[in-house]
């Protein structure tokens, strides 16, 4: 099945495996409270045992270093795509508002970025991610 839209995130190559799977989590509910529509319906096995929906469409992981996820940043923001966002100074804060504190109090070109998401049309996508190498 193909897709109108592509869903995509982006993590620094530098980060410790469970800063990394923290970062796409984060980033990737990010996407699904801008983009409801995106999740599908809850999963039930079997034995009738219910679970919560997930995103209903595949999610691309790509890997960068700080300019490229700085440049991925840019080039989304030019193609009025909003990303979530996840900097490294949030791996220090225990809270949602903490977070958006951390974020606030920094000027875009200054983010320390370790992560972004973003879900737009496929060539868009493309666009934004270009050049960049699937995470490993």
């Amino acid at each position: 099945m193909q897709f109108d839209t592509k869903i995509a995130v982006v993590i620094r190559n530098d980060l410790q495996v469970w800063q990394k799977l923290n970062v796409a989590s984060f980033l990737t509910s990010g996407v699904a409270a801008a983009f409801p529509e995106c999740v599908g319906e809850a999963y039930e096995d079997a034995s009738s045992t219910k679970y919560l929906a997930l995103i209903g469409q595949p999610i691309l992981i790509y890997g960068a270093d700080g300019p490229a996820l700085s440049r991925a940043l840019d080039r989304a923001l030019a193609r009025n795509v909003t990303p979530a966002v996840y900097s490294e100074d949030m791996f220090a804060t225990t809270h949602d508002a903490a977070n958006r504190a951390a974020v606030k109090a920094v000027a875009r070109a200054d983010l320390n970025l370790v992560g972004i998401a973003m879900r737009a049309e496929r060539k868009v996508i493309d666009k934004i991610v270009d050049g960049l190498k699937f995470h490993s």
